[in-house]
């Protein structure tokens, strides 16, 4: 719920600010200043998703370390022991770091993601009428028309868990989320192509981030086919990422449970190898 909530109101509040500053700057030659001014938008989402992160992050690490030391280690606790009073710390610290923390994160990578990409949708070419401010305003909202079309998505592939193929017993879960994961990203590419084809003009001029020999920016030539390709090559790459991070952190596979095994001949080994399967996923 918070995750809908969040990706929504963010999805909200960003149109109704494009919408404001409409109202001040309605001539499409001024809209490149306009999203322009609308990238302040990411740059607060990600200050607070900072202060969120560090600040409820060391509360929560150290407020766990703290209870797990005093309560596992020392007294032989079970978790969340009532006998222990640091798990109210711990429980505290919890719902700052991973659910406020990781909420201002989500929302900080989700408003940024979104007005990068309309900040390079406003780069007109000099002496162009053929770009993608002269298409009109539908246009230059195609990456919102993609955020909040994912976060309709969302919703239909929950349904997967809780009705297609509802969650029993606690072996499911993973087999569930992955996928919801999977299926997301395949519903995700009919529709961006729709979207493509439906508000972008057939051929459309961006200035590129590429420099030419003369030294001035590359032209590009842009189609809705070329954008869904880009947009296609993220969603394709984030369930990439998703997989293979499922692969290194999941007890169902060989990397953590050989990091399991590693702990019983003692703390060296265990860093050690640990850091070696970090690296090893990143790879």
């Amino acid at each position: 719920v918070m995750g809908y909530a969040l990706c929504s109101l963010g999805v909200l509040v960003l149109w109704i600010l494009l919408t404001v500053y409409r109202k001040v700057y309605p001539e499409a030659n001024d809209w490149e200043m306009l999203f322009d001014c609308a990238a302040g938008y990411g740059l607060g989402g990600s200050t607070v998703a900072m202060f969120g992160r560090v600040g409820g992050g060391i509360y929560t690490k150290a407020a766990d370390v703290g209870a797990d030391l005093c309560g596992k280690v020392v007294a032989g606790l079970d978790e969340d022991d009532p006998n222990n009073p640091a798990t109210i710390a711990d429980n505290v610290g919890d719902n700052v770091g991973d659910i406020a923390g990781m909420g201002a994160d989500l929302f900080g990578s989700f408003a940024e993601s979104t007005c990068a990409a309309l900040v390079i949708a406003a780069a007109a070419v000099e002496h162009s009428n053929n770009t993608l401010s002269a298409a009109g305003w539908d246009a230059m909202l195609f990456p919102v028309s993609i955020s909040a079309a994912g976060i309709v998505i969302c919703i239909l592939c929950g349904f997967v868990a809780t009705n297609v193929a509802p969650v029993k017993v606690e072996a499911d879960i993973e087999r569930v989320l992955k996928v919801q994961m999977v299926l997301t990203a395949l519903l995700m590419l009919p529709v961006i192509y729709y979207l493509a084809v439906l508000l972008l003009p057939e051929h459309f001029r961006l200035e590129g981030v590429r420099l030419t020999e003369d030294g001035s920016q590359a032209k590009i030539h842009g189609t809705p086919f070329k954008a869904f390709i880009c947009a296609t090559m993220g969603c394709v790459g984030g369930l990439i990422i998703g997989l293979v991070t499922e692969y290194f952190t999941s007890h169902s596979f060989i990397p953590t449970r050989e990091l399991a095994s590693a702990c019983k001949f003692g703390t060296a080994v265990n860093i050690i190898q640990g850091l070696a399967l970090g690296y090893k996923s990143c790879i």
